[in-house]
């Protein structure tokens, strides 16, 4: 490989990262998680700092991503796909991870001692739970498309 490629490589590898990151905790490790733990707050605390995580990997995944396309196509970038797919998925896990997670963990904060979905906030919770999960599952998909993008050759070689 040369030096040259390098910028390249790295938005392959942020991309992977990014998308292969977000896919193996939500649809893979959280599930474990809460079949295998019989304490469902803890599997609770345990996968909300799983998402927390990869939510600060791709907010550095989709800066490098985006400064990458500005380098690559100037002020053409708006025209590209992967450009625009990059955004929404930014402003997707930053609606998630910097709105949602807060209000989130404020409601459990209120809860307590009771367990949030055992109080009378539960509801609320529980909808403030699935809007950030329709969230994550759209920026899931968009990551799909970003993937099959690269596959497609959509990212400048």
């Amino acid at each position: 490989m040369k030096f040259s490629d390098l910028p390249h490589a790295l938005a392959v590898f942020a991309t992977a990262l990014w998308v292969g990151g977000m896919w193996a905790i939500a649809y893979l490790a959280v599930p474990v998680l809460f079949q295998t733990l019989a304490d469902r707050q803890l599997a609770g605390l345990l996968a909300g700092k799983m998402f927390s995580l990869m939510a600060f990997v791709g907010l550095g995944c989709a800066l490098y991503l985006l400064a990458y396309q500005l380098q690559q196509y100037g002020k053409f970038v708006w025209q590209q796909i992967p450009f625009r797919i990059v955004l929404v998925m930014l402003l997707l896990l930053a609606a998630g991870q910097f709105l949602l997670q807060p209000m989130m963990a404020d409601l459990k904060l209120q809860a307590l001692p009771l367990e949030v979905t055992q109080s009378t906030l539960a509801a609320e919770f529980k909808t403030l739970h699935g809007v950030a999960s329709v969230l994550y599952l759209a920026q899931s998909l968009l990551g799909l498309a970003l993937i099959f993008g690269l596959k497609r050759g959509l990212h400048a070689e």
